[in-house]
């Protein structure tokens, strides 16, 4: 069993003499977040209660009964004789980052992910008429099907960076494919870089896999001085490998244009180190298009071991078409993706035939269902955006160029106690620090504009309330909106 230390876990938790009385409930709250967000993983023993309480420089009564309140709830279990453990509750979760059913009609503003169109159950249909040639063999595809990885390489060439069927492994979304590029490329005490905010699932995985995150900020109005950051890393620190997203980062949206890539590319050429790129938003422009992939600029194929590995290109059909195919993809090298295919069927021998059929169906007819899915995100970028400034008008609301998020700054930093406050209200939310390391981030909140319009709205006005509640300024009057009202997609 793992365990975290009272000096690591007050850490996370920071400074409780922000939040509300009763400290105890805070505590709770907090700890409960870290857990549901994966920064605390599940199993972890969990400090003694007089370690931590000096740790945070509270009364061990204060440490005891957030112990207790976590227990009570589900998110902790007490074993005799060998201390506290982070667990998960049974049924529904609840939390601000496992994604769980909205059973109970609470808003989810906490995961960006679209409902699925019109093209799925069309695409999964004709993937069933397919189905008969494929059944008289054993059904095994450790790379992907065939006819799967052929359409990927052809829209990869589409886009700039000529790629052939034997330069794609088919993984089971991008997750799977990040997971998987790692296991490749990082080794327990390895240094990854990568931009501060960045994907927080990426992050852990990183974490999982033993590497140690060096983090380099990232801010969407200052993109140079993130490339001369991230410059000065590379060669002072020569990590083992960069996880990177320039398109629509999430969750800035900052698209890197073709000078900086250019420039990226040549700096990770000269530190020789290899990059995850992460490609999940690249075809979700609203105004702009992303120039070509990373990959196509090049960076001279660093290499790992005797592996000359260069760019690892990931990509997944989860937020252009829908979450539940769970299709994605990794483009390197044709000898990078037998090695990459090698760690893949460690954990998996190979996806299911009938989503990558439908996942075919689904590239064919890519563009024209593209299309739809950015004009209907425009509008709802554009309802989310005036919301917030006309009703939270200290906040900071950018909006980016594509993607599916609003990167919000708030007055103070009190993103966590929006969060809890938010719960409480219904509405969930993912704090800020929850997409950086330490205690950075929170004085930001991320906010998806994947839901309808009219959910956005009575989202708002239950963050209008959070907002108020975390703060201790008056509630606002007027209805906010009762959330259960509303069927979530």
């Amino acid at each position: 069993m793992d365990s975290t230390s009272a000096r690591g876990l007050a850490a996370l938790v920071g400074d409780l003499g922000t939040e509300r009385p009763p400290r105890y409930a805070a505590l709770a709250g907090r700890i409960r977040r870290l857990v549901a967000e994966g920064r605390v993983p599940l199993g972890t023993r969990l400090p003694a209660e007089r370690e931590l309480a000096q740790a945070l420089a509270v009364s061990r009564a204060t440490v005891t009964a957030a112990y207790t309140r976590l227990r009570e709830d589900g998110w902790a279990t007490a074993r005799q004789g060998a201390g506290t453990f982070a667990v998960l509750p049974r049924g529904p979760h609840h939390g601000a980052w496992v994604p769980g059913p909205a059973d109970d009609g609470s808003i989810d503003l906490a995961h960006a992910a679209p409902a699925a169109p019109a093209s799925v159950p069309a695409a999964l249909a004709t993937a069933l008429e397919e189905l008969p040639r494929f059944l008289g063999a054993h059904g095994y595809h450790p790379a992907g099907l065939p006819d799967l990885r052929a359409r990927v390489a052809d829209r990869y060439t589409a886009r700039g960076l000529p790629t052939t069927p034997e330069q794609v492994l088919v993984t089971g979304g991008a997750l799977h494919g990040v997971s998987t590029a790692f296991g490749l490329l990082l080794r327990r005490g390895t240094r990854l870089l990568v931009e501060q905010p960045s994907y927080p699932n990426a992050l852990q995985a990183a974490r999982a896999s033993g590497a140690r995150v060096l983090p380099v900020a990232l801010d969407p109005d200052d993109p140079a001085a993130w490339l001369d950051a991230t410059e000065r890393a590379l060669a002072a620190a020569r990590p083992a490998a960069a996880y990177l997203m320039p398109d629509f980062q999430n969750p800035t949206g900052a698209l890197l244009d073709v000078a900086g890539r250019e420039r990226l590319a040549a700096a990770l050429r000269r530190a020789g180190v290899p990059a995850v790129v992460d490609e999940t938003l690249a075809e979700l422009g609203l105004d702009t298009a992303a120039p070509p992939p990373l990959a196509a600029f090049g960076n001279g194929a660093p290499s790992v071991g005797t592996l000359s590995v260069g760019v690892l290109s990931v990509g997944t059909l989860s937020k252009v078409a829908w979450g539940g195919l769970r299709v994605g993809w990794v483009r390197a090298e044709a000898d990078v993706v037998r090695r990459l295919t090698a760690v893949a069927v460690q954990t998996s021998l190979s996806g299911p035939v009938v989503e990558q059929l439908a996942a075919c169906a689904l590239l064919d007819g890519l563009d024209a269902s593209l299309a739809e899915l950015r004009a209907g995100l425009r509008e709802r970028r554009a309802v989310l955006t005036a919301e917030l400034r006309r009703r939270l008008p200290g906040w900071l609301v950018p909006e980016p160029p594509g993607g599916l998020v609003l990167w919000c700054g708030l007055p103070t930093p009190r993103s966590r106690a929006v969060v809890a406050a938010a719960e409480r209200l219904g509405l969930r939310l993912a704090a800020g620090p929850l997409f950086g390391t330490g205690h950075a981030l929170d004085d930001r909140l991320r906010l998806p504009y994947t839901q309808p319009p009219d959910v956005l709205r009575r989202a708002v006005g239950l963050l209008v309330r959070a907002d108020a509640e975390a703060t201790g300024a008056a509630v606002p009057d007027g209805p906010a909106g009762d959330p259960r009202a509303v069927s979530v997609v």
